[in-house]
């Protein structure tokens, strides 16, 4: 099934991709205060934590961009290795990695790619001529 209007839904599912980084972002901002109590924070968890929600919600910015897609993507698996400071971050991260997985298909099938950029057939380019 592809959408009627496949450049409108590219930026539907581009806009769906920058909200689901946002969020990952705000997750892993949590994480710090979930670890600190019981398994210490120290300052090489910290920084890692930080940068990675700070690579998350940048990242959402370049979603409208040909290789934004492939950039979320990359970090859904340091998002699914915060797992490893925090158990209870398999399942978060885990969930966040089905959306996302969830958002590909989706876009797949009402675009035709998952990651291909999404481009508009001209009049001229229906009939195969090329032009300039």
């Amino acid at each position: 099934m592809k959408a009627a209007d496949p450049v409108r839904a590219g930026r539907a599912l581009g806009g769906a991709a920058a909200a689901i980084l946002v969020l990952e972002g705000i997750a892993v901002l949590f994480v710090p205060r979930a670890i600190a109590p019981t398994e210490g924070l120290g300052a090489v968890r910290l920084t890692l934590l930080v940068v990675l929600a700070l690579l998350l919600i940048l990242s959402s910015g370049v979603q409208r961009r040909e290789r934004g897609l492939y950039i979320g993507t990359a970090l859904q698996v340091p998002l699914l290795a915060t797992g490893l400071m925090t158990a209870a971050m398999w399942f978060v991260a885990g969930a966040f990695v089905l959306i996302w997985l969830y958002l590909l298909q989706v876009r797949k099938e009402l675009v035709g790619s998952m990651f291909a950029p999404v481009t508009v057939q001209g009049p001229d380019d229906a009939d195969g001529a090329t032009t300039g």
